[in-house]
């Protein structure tokens, strides 16, 4: 049974795409892809960002409307696999926001779409 669709959001590989000062403050940065991802129109019944490190101070953990916010215990690649994992596995179609090649190798089936696509949207 198909559940609807899921994107995935590696939070640190978008933030990390846009040059505008966001190593200053990643909690802060974190934030404000938060409330961009809150208020996007995508066609997607679910988003999950999963943060990792100083970033995870900006949003707390758990889920606001249809944004799903998962800190990363360990390294964030291992976590945005696994939630990747779990959406697929409900029958959801799955797609992963992230520029990191060999993260985007080891998430199949999902599709994998760039920073920049999402940035565009939102």
């Amino acid at each position: 049974m198909i559940v609807g669709s899921t994107l995935v959001v590696d939070g640190a590989n978008v933030v990390g795409s846009v040059p505008d000062g966001w190593w200053k403050d990643r909690a802060g940065a974190a934030r404000r892809l938060h409330e961009r991802l809150l208020v996007a129109d995508t066609a997607y019944d679910e988003i999950v960002l999963v943060l990792e490190g100083q970033a995870k101070g900006g949003v707390r953990a758990g889920r606001d409307a249809h944004v799903t916010t998962v800190h990363a215990p360990r390294d964030g690649d291992r976590e945005i696999r696994e939630q990747a994992r779990v959406a697929a596995e409900t029958g959801a179609r799955v797609t992963v926001v992230t520029a990191d090649r060999a993260l985007a190798a080891n998430v199949s089936p999902a599709q994998v779409l760039s920073p920049s696509w999402l940035l565009d949207r939102i």
